[in-house]
């Protein structure tokens, strides 16, 4: 059983954070930002790294932001960014505890 704070998410927060998971190069630029850990990396780099044009990686950067997944930081002329760890955990945490803590684990714990 998982801390009830660390499952306390709104339904709205959750959706968010999902939906802007679901997407192939949002996936792909939080998978290289969780290899970065809370270091982050800035916007150029992750640009050149995964061959993104900047005007998409900023669209893709601003959607994840805004959903909760990271945290940007500026150094000079720099922006980088991170993932917030602590929220990636509490969502992880939603839906391995809510939804799925109450299913029969003999039907796959799906609900099935």
């Amino acid at each position: 059983m998982v801390a009830k704070e660390l499952t306390d998410l709104a339904s709205s927060a959750v959706i968010s954070g999902l939906a802007a998971l679901a997407h192939e190069t949002r996936l792909t630029l939080f998978r290289q930002l969780v290899r970065h850990g809370r270091g982050g990396e800035s916007a150029g780099e992750l640009a050149r790294g995964l061959n993104i044009p900047p005007q998409t990686l900023s669209f893709h950067l601003k959607e994840m932001t805004h959903a909760g997944l990271l945290r940007p930081r500026r150094e000079g002329r720099y922006i980088y960014y991170a993932v917030d760890f602590d929220y990636a955990h509490r969502l992880i945490a939603y839906l391995s505890d809510s939804c799925c803590a109450d299913d029969d684990p003999s039907n796959g714990g799906l609900g099935r």
